[in-house]
């Protein structure tokens, strides 16, 4: 169940770390924040970090093996990177229209899958 839970939360910092990060150039596409002053778009990113944070740092605590969770911390680097990928990639395909998805972008992915793969495999 921590395994599971792990994840879970995993995803849903990834989430809010995406909008964190690029959700200030959607805001801009719209034309929602383009008078904004750039200290303002930052402490709008902190804001959704903030939430990040609250996701991201229980999940590490409850899935590392130093407090009991079935991933090392490799394990846990790795995992995290992949989904955070996945989730960047959904975001960027479904809210930014401009931004295509390319051959070269499924072998990155592919070879991201083979790293969480070996990752996981027992010394």
């Amino acid at each position: 169940m921590k395994g599971f839970l792990t994840v879970i939360m995993l995803v849903i910092s990834n989430v809010f770390m995406t909008f964190a990060w690029y959700g200030n150039l959607k805001l801009q596409e719209m034309k929602i924040s383009t008078d904004w002053p750039l200290f303002l778009v930052i402490l709008a990113s902190w804001g959704l970090a903030l939430v990040e944070y609250c996701f991201m740092i229980p999940a590490n605590r409850m899935g590392s093996d130093i407090n009991g969770g079935p991933f090392s911390l490799m394990q846990l680097k790795v995992m995290q990177e992949a989904i955070s990928l996945v989730v960047f990639t959904l975001i960027v395909t479904l809210c930014f229209k401009s931004q295509t998805l390319h051959w070269n972008h499924l072998v990155a992915f592919f070879l991201l899958v083979a790293a969480v793969f070996f990752a996981f495999l027992k010394k």
